[in-house]
């Protein structure tokens, strides 16, 4: 008899089991993000900006590393992205790194997203075996965004040219800023890691983030390279044209944290 309901207990944990299986719901999330310099287009190379402080400039490349993302709940409840799934480097010259897929979402509205700006500490000093696809270092891909010298990833770049900029070694007027540092590792450095969150369109009144196994979700952040200039530490590039290691760098980093935004999502029935 005892048995018999062993057997009975645990085909009803067997049941449960492939019962949980079957309802897990999830979709998937195409996420796009879309590159602006104080609210109008980027162009790279052609196009002159201007930034708070009255300086001219144009931009001639802006590429940044997106990671450890999560989606998060109104209830503040979240699906946070397999780490090995979540690394991306966006590169403005090449528009098939601006997008990408979530796949595995639970479905359900979400209300926020967040994501690192940069490469982790724990991922800048794993075994190279654990750094493949875009943290590949000998990667042509990644090619520009590793530091062999320090060791470490640059978590985003701004390069181009300003009549404010003083004339450098090439004999142009060329800005720079390629800002790197998670607070080192054998010894205590800059760190210029920043997590942002961006509101899913709650402060516009608009539908919250969907997704469900049905639904064919796109979702668009808005990244403005002009808040590096102006955003809530504002300086010229007269002042400091080609900023790296720099104390300075920590500026740039919380100015970089301020320029995404929520562009729009949609769910269609699909």
């Amino acid at each position: 008899m005892r048995r018999l309901y062993f057997v009975i207990l645990l085909l009803v944990l067997l049941a449960a089991c492939k019962s949980t299986t079957v309802d897990q719901q999830v979709g998937a999330v195409n996420m796009s993000f879309v590159h602006q310099v104080n609210g109008s287009p980027l162009t790279l190379n052609t196009t002159t900006y201007t930034n708070k402080s009255g300086e001219a400039f144009t931009i001639s490349k802006f590429d940044y590393f997106i990671s450890n993302i999560r989606l998060i709940r109104a209830d503040g409840s979240a699906y946070t992205v397999p780490q090995d799934d979540s690394y991306f480097l966006i590169r403005s010259n090449d528009p098939t790194s601006q997008t990408f897929t979530l796949t595995g979402v639970p479905a359900g509205d979400y209300a926020q997203i967040e994501y690192m700006v940069g490469v982790d500490s724990l991922r800048n000093t794993a075994d190279i075996s654990r750094r493949k696809g875009v943290l590949d270092p000998g990667s042509s891909h990644t090619s520009g965004m590793y530091w062999d010298w320090n060791t470490g990833y640059i978590h985003l770049k701004l390069e181009g040219t300003s009549p404010a900029a003083p004339v450098d070694a090439t004999g142009a007027r060329n800005f720079r800023y390629h800002i790197g540092l998670f607070g080192g590792y054998q010894s205590k450095t800059i760190n210029n890691l920043r997590t942002v969150r961006v509101p899913l369109g709650i402060s516009t009144g608009t539908s919250r983030l969907s997704v469900g196994p049905n639904l064919r979700t796109t979702l668009q952040i808005i990244a403005d390279a002009g808040k590096l200039f102006d955003g809530p530490t504002p300086f010229k590039i007269a002042d400091y044209p080609d900023v790296m290691v720099s104390p300075f760098s920590g500026n740039v980093a919380n100015n970089y944290a301020t320029m995404f935004s929520f562009g729009f999502s949609s769910a269609v029935s699909q």
